[in-house]
């Protein structure tokens, strides 16, 4: 094999390696979806995850939850509480019907959490109770301090104004927006409220069958 047939054969080697690679790559991203679709059903996924602080919240039932370890599911967090008087109770009716419509193997890599910013009166017997009205395998959790809260919402974009509890029947601001939490617990991204059922339940499962 003379010297320019070497040069060619290397030529066309690296040519069909790199085409390899090229076809490779597009084939293996046909599973993530269509970025267009998950957009316009309001999901919007982060180019780069983020960590979750080291925060320890308490769980419906009692329980300690470390949130930098919501691990093995998807977590869609909302940042609520139990004495709302608008968005959370129509955002949960929403997500138990999203739920309802999704199939069963999306439904199982999936978890909802309501996150009180509400500390103050958002026990765990609270948010027992105001969750079974909607779902009761959706998770409720409530920090220890309003300091907590706010590391956790700061971190994940979603902030919040405190209330003034001296205030008789105060009200908390807040955004309708979900956290996306993927099962390696880092925040993949956000969905946008308001959430729209038709949209959200069509393109769930393909975010859900990420990586």
């Amino acid at each position: 094999m003379t010297r320019t047939q070497k040069t060619v054969f290397i030529l066309v080697a690296l040519i069909a390696l790199v085409l390899g690679l090229t076809i490779n790559k597009v084939l293996s991203g046909k599973g993530q979806g269509d970025p267009t679709a998950l957009i316009d059903a309001g999901i919007i996924l982060l180019p780069q995850s983020r960590n979750l602080p080291n925060v320890t919240m308490t769980d419906q039932d009692g329980k300690p939850v470390m949130v930098n370890e919501l691990k093995d599911k998807w977590s869609l967090l909302f940042f609520g509480y139990t004495f709302c008087p608008d968005i959370c109770p129509t955002t949960l009716a929403q997500l138990r019907q999203i739920k309802s419509e999704l199939p069963p193997e999306a439904v199982a890599k999936l978890q909802i959490i309501l996150v009180s910013v509400d500390p103050n009166r958002d026990t765990p017997k609270q948010l027992k109770q105001y969750l079974g009205y909607f779902d009761p395998q959706f998770t409720g959790l409530t920090p220890s301090s309003i300091e907590d809260i706010q590391k956790l919402a700061n971190a994940v974009s979603i902030p919040f104004i405190p209330a003034d509890t001296s205030k008789p029947n105060y009200t908390v601001d807040h955004s309708g927006n979900l956290a996306v939490i993927g099962p390696d617990g880092t925040q993949r991204g956000f969905i946008r409220a308001p959430l729209n059922n038709a949209k959200l339940v069509a393109q769930l499962p393909v975010m859900l069958n990420r990586k």
